[in-house]
């Protein structure tokens, strides 16, 4: 009955959508715009595991991240949307190819080229950083909730978000799960019709701020602000989750060896995977723009420069913002959460499973994979408890941060490596130019981890 309650939980919302869908197909047929509308339904069709993983990574701690970089330095850093963008972008590209040619998740791939001990530590990495941003995000999104209700408990609040999550992620079926978490990406919308809904927003200033690279009078506060958001962009769940998604997506279509998936890689496939990727991580990096510029306009504007939770933030926009850019700027935390905390907690899962040849994948149901979904369960319910523990949700982050400066910069470095390898992906090898970007990409995030663990100890 419960396990029903949940699935039907799960499709509610894309049913709704994909009716409203419907209608608008309907109305825009009377009206004369069915080319127009059968081109953004094809463009919907192929967008998938690339959104959802842009999606997922402007999650409770990203946007804390970017509200303080607003409030605190104003437009100064806006720029930073547009200059990660494309190094986003080509890192999420190389991990979905490495998905699509070899079949395999990034960690059997780094399992079965690389010694096993490299793995095992960035795997035990991932898995800390992860559970503490879990954490964290459990605790946004129970705060985000008692915005709308203050007397509700923010213990059973985190408990039951808790248990649905766990519930959608466990029993939902995976071309269902999938679709969920494909309609909840749009929740990020929410951020930028908040911020478009604040009077007198200087547009001159903020073209520039965005084109313009600024850093006039820099100081550590800045460094460690500059180096958190690469940490919260540039992000090793994201690399694992991006791979084993385009697997499982070849399997939902029916590919069910590896054999098969590797051999039946069409070049349509490609195609379609760059427009996934790049839509996606342009969505993200959009989010990352507008919540900069909602509280530089209105927080650093009237002098409010510590922001440290998301949650906090929503709260100081409502007298400066209105209450309406207020809400949808909670809708959003609420709703990134419910799409990060099961991103988090099945990238660690993803690896974890691959390193130790344990079955995965959300194909599967639990009592065929109970090690795979053990993994995704404890992950979340030690996120929980931290809540319960007394620990600072900013030092939930800080430890996060430092665990991801320690391993982002060798999984990029084994990703250009893989896909980079001839002998692996074949004719879809990299472009030495994306070979290129990527080895800059591993050299920023190098940089970014040292001056994250150096400013921290």
């Amino acid at each position: 009955m419960a396990k029903k309650f949940i699935e039907k939980a799960a499709e509610a919302p894309a049913r709704m959508l994909e009716r409203a869908v419907l209608d608008t197909e309907k109305l825009a047929g009377k009206m004369g715009g069915r080319k127009t509308l059968a081109a953004a339904k094809n463009y919907w069709h192929i967008l998938g595991p690339g959104l959802t993983t842009g999606a997922s990574d402007d999650d409770g701690s990203g946007i804390a991240t970017y509200s303080q970089t607003g409030a605190r330095y104003g437009y100064g850093l806006l720029w930073l949307a547009a200059f990660t963008f494309p190094l986003m972008a080509i890192v999420q590209e190389m991990c979905a190819r490495i998905g699509l040619v070899t079949g395999q998740g990034l960690a059997a791939n780094i399992k079965k080229h690389f010694p096993r001990w490299v793995l095992l530590t960035a795997t035990m990495l991932l898995f800390t950083a992860n559970t503490f941003n879990i954490g964290a995000d459990i605790g946004a999104m129970a705060e985000a909730v008692r915005l709308f209700r203050p007397e509700w408990s923010f213990g059973l609040i985190a408990i039951g978000m808790t248990a649905l999550i766990l519930g959608l992620q466990i029993f939902t079926p995976y071309k269902n799960y999938a679709k969920y978490l494909k309609w909840l990406a749009l929740v990020l919308l929410s951020y930028i019709f908040s911020t478009l809904l604040i009077d007198g927003l200087d547009w001159m200033a903020i073209g520039r701020a965005a084109i313009v690279p600024s850093l006039a009078n820099i100081d550590r506060d800045q460094i460690i602000l500059i180096c958190a958001i690469l940490g919260t962009t540039i992000s090793p769940y994201l690399f694992f989750w991006q791979t084993s998604q385009e697997v499982e997506e070849e399997i939902a279509s029916g590919e069910t060896s590896i054999a098969s998936r590797r051999n039946g890689l069409q070049p349509e496939q490609i195609k379609d995977m760059r427009v996934d990727v790049w839509s996606g991580m342009f969505l993200s990096n959009l989010v990352m723009f507008f919540i900069i510029t909602a509280t530089a306009a209105t927080l650093n504007a009237t002098g409010i420069t510590n922001i440290e939770t998301a949650a906090q933030a929503a709260e100081a926009l409502r007298p400066l913002a209105g209450d309406y850019s207020y809400a949808l700027f909670a809708i959003g935390i609420i709703g990134v959460c419910l799409l990060g905390i099961p991103v988090l907690a099945g990238s660690a899962s993803y690896a974890i499973s691959e390193s130790f040849g344990w079955r995965q994948g959300l194909s599967y149901k639990l009592k065929q994979a109970y090690a795979f979904y053990g993994v995704i369960i404890l992950s979340v319910l030690i996120g929980l408890g931290l809540n319960f523990v007394g620990l600072d949700p900013i030092k939930a982050l800080i430890y996060s941060a430092v665990a991801n400066g320690l391993v982002a910069p060798v999984v990029l470095a084994l990703i250009v490596i893989l896909s980079a390898n001839k002998k692996i992906m074949g004719e879809r090898v990299n472009h030495p130019i994306t070979t290129w970007l990527g080895w800059i990409t591993t050299a920023i995030m190098v940089t970014a981890g040292v001056a994250t663990i150096w400013s921290f100890f």
